[in-house]
């Protein structure tokens, strides 16, 4: 059980993988206002970063649950860096279906809404977990404009334009499922580029090291496509950002 290798690859100097620069990261766990001792869950939780930053900023405990076993001992490390191991610890293990043995204060998915096959039964699965009350986090990508055709959208890593709603769609969404936002941290074009771009050096340092490596031809491709795919499509339309909820 593991992340398969490219994304290991493609995303190994990221803290955070996905498109909130470190401000942002630290503006939501702000904008939350967490007190001390706030007990929280973080599904498919990655290098950790949400985690160990908030254990040091905000006196917060925590549980993360990731399927990489290289972002799982990242995660770890960040925490023993930051001072945080005796707060936050972090499981190697399969998000889909994890409760926690007692309830939490937050509960998050951020960014990974497919172990729930979507928003709707991730916010189902993390709501098992949460305390009446509670804060709960979804990371989730959306339509900063609708794509022209299918495949633009395909060029934006999705599989059809359906995939996503527009904002206030998404927020629409929400609501409907009986929860009030009360907070969001969108990304811009600017932390896109961070999380995108980054990518790109990872993958060209890897493969100067690696040019016989089976997954080389793979790597190769995607450096050589994708930074003006980038530009002319996902930069373009998709947006995405982390949602604070709150069960009505």
């Amino acid at each position: 059980m593991d992340l398969p290798r490219i994304f290991t690859i493609r995303e190994s100097s990221h803290r955070i993988h996905n498109p909130l620069t470190a401000d942002k990261l630290a503006t939501l766990g702000d904008s939350l206002r967490l007190a001390p001792g706030t007990r929280a869950l973080d599904l498919a939780s990655g290098s950790g970063e949400m985690l160990a930053t908030w254990a040091r900023d905000h006196k917060i405990t925590g549980t993360g649950v990731d399927i990489s076993t290289v972002f799982t001992e990242q995660a770890r490390a960040r925490a023993a860096e930051l001072g945080v191991a005796d707060r936050v610890d972090f499981i190697h293990g399969d998000a889909v279906g994890h409760i926690a043995d007692q309830p939490v204060d937050l509960a998050a998915c951020v960014g990974a809404t497919w172990i729930g096959n979507g928003v709707a039964g991730t916010i189902e699965l993390l709501d098992r977990s949460l305390r009446p009350g509670g804060l709960m986090l979804i990371g989730e990508p959306y339509w900063r404009r609708t794509p022209p055709d299918e495949q633009t959208a395909k060029a934006c890593h999705a599989t059809a334009i359906a995939d996503y709603q527009e904002l206030p769609d998404l927020i629409g969404q929400f609501q409907d499922l009986g929860y009030d936002v009360v907070e969001m941290t969108l990304a811009d074009q600017d932390s896109w580029d961070r999380y995108a771009a980054a990518q790109w050096l990872n993958m060209r340092r890897w493969l100067d090291r690696n040019p016989d490596d089976e997954l080389a031809p793979e790597v190769r491709e995607g450096l050589t496509t994708e930074p003006a795919g980038y530009a002319r499509s996902t930069r373009e339309y998709l947006g995405w950002g982390v949602f604070a909820l709150m069960k009505r």
